[in-house]
């Protein structure tokens, strides 16, 4: 890690806040699960879109991340992870190697909006043809619901990796011994 943590056996994912701004890293731990919990996206659209967040932040705990699996671990129930349509392990695969084409033209559209929001979000405010395509696609609802989730996984995802609490996090997966 970056900077100096105490050691936390008991948790899954370091907690900073037991020495650093409280106040501010329960905030932003808050804004991280709202997407888990109140996201009305169909589950494999919005992991797929997550998971592509993931590769451009480089957060190792976050591509290592897999809602059904994973969100109860940290005392979560419920919220995005019932809804319909569930990924298998090919999607997240296919999606960090960064081939979309297992993604319906929906879930593709979707991805490369979080792609673009992630990496060049002037250009997206500009690109009336993409919008175009977004809003045949995906309700204004659902762009908004998007939009915040994808905030919230750029967000703290690049928090983890600057500072190191991917790499100490316990939560395993595929890339576990990327960690």
């Amino acid at each position: 890690m970056r900077v100096e943590l105490d050691p936390q056996p008991q948790n899954a994912i370091p907690d900073l806040s037991v020495q650093y701004s409280p106040e501010i890293i329960r905030a932003s731990g808050a804004f991280a699960m709202a997407p888990y919990r109140y996201s009305k996206l169909p589950l494999r659209l919005f992991e797929a879109c997550r998971i592509a967040t993931a590769v451009i932040n480089g957060c190792t705990v976050c591509m290592n991340w897999r809602a059904q699996r994973d969100l109860r671990l940290l005392g979560v129930e419920g919220g995005v992870i019932d809804q319909a349509d569930a990924p298998d392990e090919a999607m997240y695969q296919a999606v960090l190697d960064g081939d979309l084409s297992g993604l319906s033209e929906r879930e593709r559209l979707a991805v490369q909006f979080s792609q673009a929001m992630g990496e060049n979000p002037r250009a997206l405010g500009d690109d009336e043809a993409f919008w175009s395509k977004l809003k045949n696609v995906m309700s204004d609802a659902e762009i908004v619901d998007l939009t915040h989730c994808t905030a919230a996984w750029m967000a703290m995802g690049r928090v983890a990796h600057v500072l190191g609490v991917d790499a100490a996090c316990s939560i395993g997966g595929p890339l576990a011994e990327a960690a």
